[in-house]
């Protein structure tokens, strides 16, 4: 198999995702089972019935990995080999359902630990009022100009490396309100306050990476049987210690989105599926790679396709 599989993040979440594979699927209706147990209470009612509930951190990222890991084994039942990809990573939140993906993760464990993931970093936007900034048509060195400039009234930092001129900082309200008067001075044209629960990939989630540590300690995690791609780096990690510290570190670190991305097409990896909710990813790497080609299947009737 030449084609890499990617895995969205928060953000692809919405009312109702992942009911129409239920309903279409056994295999799909019994992840959302396999979910709702391991959870101890219906996520699956809350995806499909619970309304804006569903955007909650602690909801949107169990309900996104299950939605996402649902239409995996659609695929699978269909004939895809997971364990042929020819490498695997995910979009912060979607590197647990890349690890399940590469056979590193049980499934039950990527949902208790993606759960407990959006638990901690809700009480961790509440404890410090924070956000995040889209940077449109920004570089690095711009984004890293105005985080300087943030940094001067609270936490500030780059968090999204997305695609050329998809940049985000992440801080706290003063460091982005400074942020954003200082923009267009800095040669950004547009800085836009995106709708978050909080800093994400700052140190605003310092107290969440802790509490991801000490619950990633008692979690079984074996070599990946494909290639994964870490956020953290934009490499291949393989090693379970390493991908364990990573995977903590991830939340207050910048997501290397375009880095992983890169080193996929370097490796001559130009085919790409992105099974779950939305079709983001395939959004993204076209300004990355416009020759690259993506596979987004997100409802039933992509299956056709």
């Amino acid at each position: 198999m030449t084609e890499a599989i990617l895995f969205p993040g928060q953000g692809a979440q919405f009312s109702g995702m992942g009911r129409a594979w239920a309903e279409a699927h056994e295999v799909a209706r019994a992840t959302f089972a396999e979910a709702d147990e391991a959870l101890g209470f219906a996520l699956s009612t809350v995806c499909w019935e619970g309304g804006d509930d569903v955007h909650r951190t602690d909801i949107a990222q169990p309900g996104i990995l299950t939605t996402s890991v649902a239409i995996l084994r659609v695929l699978e039942s269909q004939g895809l080999k997971r364990g042929q990809a020819a490498m695997t990573a995910g979009l912060s939140l979607g590197e647990y359902t890349a690890l399940w993906c590469a056979g590193s993760i049980g499934f039950a464990d990527a949902v208790r630990l993606v759960r407990l993931r959006g638990e901690a970093m809700q009480d961790a936007s509440e404890a410090i009022p924070s956000s995040m900034t889209s940077l449109v048509g920004a570089d690095l060195e711009q984004a890293e100009a105005l985080a300087a400039v943030g940094a001067e009234h609270g936490i500030c930092s780059v968090a999204n490396l997305n695609a050329p001129g998809q940049v985000v900082l992440s801080g706290e309200l003063a460091a982005l309100d400074a942020v954003e008067a200082a923009a267009k001075e800095h040669g950004v044209r547009r800085a836009i306050r995106l709708t978050v629960a909080g800093g994400f990939h700052s140190e605003c989630m310092r107290p969440a990476s802790e509490r991801l540590a000490a619950a990633l300690a008692d979690v079984e995690i074996g070599v990946p049987r494909v290639p994964f791609v870490t956020n953290v780096t934009g490499e291949p990690v393989s090693d379970p210690q390493a991908i364990r510290g990573f995977l903590a570190d991830q939340v207050c670190a910048p997501v290397r989105w375009e880095a992983s991305m890169r080193w996929a097409l370097g490796e001559g990896i130009t085919t790409f599926l992105e099974p779950g909710p939305g079709t983001v990813l395939g959004g993204i790497m076209r300004k990355i790679d416009k020759d690259a080609t993506v596979r987004s299947v997100a409802e039933p009737s992509d299956l056709e396709a």
